[in-house]
């Protein structure tokens, strides 16, 4: 899954008139620079996890009460476009890859696979909204290579806990803002996870 996109430019609020390209940037966890995303990424083939994401749990499709899973635990995480108009990015281009933690509490924290200067963690809060299924509102900072802030991020997801409890799938959205809280760019995709365990190597995960 080597797939990740390493160069992107950031775009100015004149972008989608057509303006030139600037250096790069990246959402706290996500990239800021969509239409440059559009343009250079590459579409990859189907992700084969290593273990297999399931998603046909209906509430309450548990008659012996056995299974009592929860999404808390260390995730490999990875968010791949499908439906993103705004800016234009192909269906199965892999726009972030990384690592998560779902926490008792109800919250969670991602270390993105983006410069760390960019801004490559990012934190949310959850809801267990049914007996597989979790919602997030997950928030983060970007910042230009400079070092001055691009604007906050806002991602969202809607997920659901595979019957083992090791791999979940869902939908996410990432909407991304300048500092006037101006929306420079919505993308739309699916994320899929694998649990890390104590017994977890390299070779399951990349």
């Amino acid at each position: 899954m080597k797939t990740m996109i390493r160069k992107l430019l950031v775009t100015t609020s004149v972008v989608w008139a057509g303006a030139l390209f600037a250096p790069s940037a990246y959402a706290g966890c996500f990239t800021t620079d969509y239409a440059a995303l559009a343009l250079s990424a590459r579409v990859v083939e189907p992700i084969a996890l290593s273990r297999t994401v399931t998603n046909d749990i209906e509430l309450g499709d548990d008659p012996t009460g056995e299974w009592d899973r929860t999404i808390v635990g260390f995730w490999h995480v990875i968010f791949t476009s499908e439906g993103t108009t705004n800016p234009p990015i192909p269906d199965g281009t892999v726009v972030d890859n990384g690592f998560a933690q779902w926490h008792s509490d109800k919250t969670e924290i991602m270390n993105s696979a983006r410069p760390p200067a960019t801004g490559s963690f990012c934190l949310g809060v959850f809801e267990r909204t049914g007996r597989a299924a979790y919602t997030l509102n997950h928030f983060g900072l970007s910042f230009n290579p400079d070092g001055t802030m691009q604007g906050p991020a806002n991602i969202r997801e809607t997920v659901t806990l595979a019957r083992d409890g090791d791999s979940y799938s869902g939908t996410f959205s990432i909407d991304q803002y300048d500092t006037n809280r101006h929306l420079l760019a919505h993308i739309v995709g699916r994320v899929t996870a694998t649990r890390i365990t104590i017994n977890t190597l390299i070779r399951d995960l990349f």
